[in-house]
């Protein structure tokens, strides 16, 4: 047995973590807008932001008289997804499988980071834009 080989099973796990999920995945959420932002033409009558508050951020769309958002909430079990008008789109939940790697599942079908970012930012970032 090789020892180097093998996996730090525990930090691994430790880094599966909601809170820690979360904060990733409102880092790159950052720079999706920021990304997003910089492919608007000039003049642009659009832009998009994020917001913190606490245990959720929101993607905004700033659009003169539409404003539209995308809240994203740390639970106690889950990382809910909703749209501006406070509905459910989905959840968030977290598997450290057979491998090794830490999972997101959405409706039942595990998720890459920026698999979960395009289900939630996709409409709101290129929606008529």
């Amino acid at each position: 047995m090789n020892d180097k080989a093998e996996k730090d099973w525990v930090t691994a796990r430790s880094l599966c973590s909601l809170p820690n999920v979360f904060k990733e995945l409102r880092l790159r959420v950052e720079e999706d807008v920021k990304t997003r932002n910089a492919l608007r033409p000039n003049n642009s009558p659009y832009q998009f932001s994020v917001t913190e508050n606490g245990a959720e951020f929101t993607v905004l769309l700033d659009a003169g008289d539409v404003r539209r958002s995308v809240i994203f909430s740390l639970a106690e079990h889950a990382i809910l997804v909703r749209d501006s008008r406070g509905k459910d789109m989905f959840d968030v939940t977290l598997t450290f499988n057979d491998e090794g790697e830490c999972r997101l599942n959405v409706q039942e079908k595990e998720r890459e980071l920026w698999q979960v970012r395009r289900m939630a930012l996709e409409e709101l970032l290129f929606r008529g834009y």
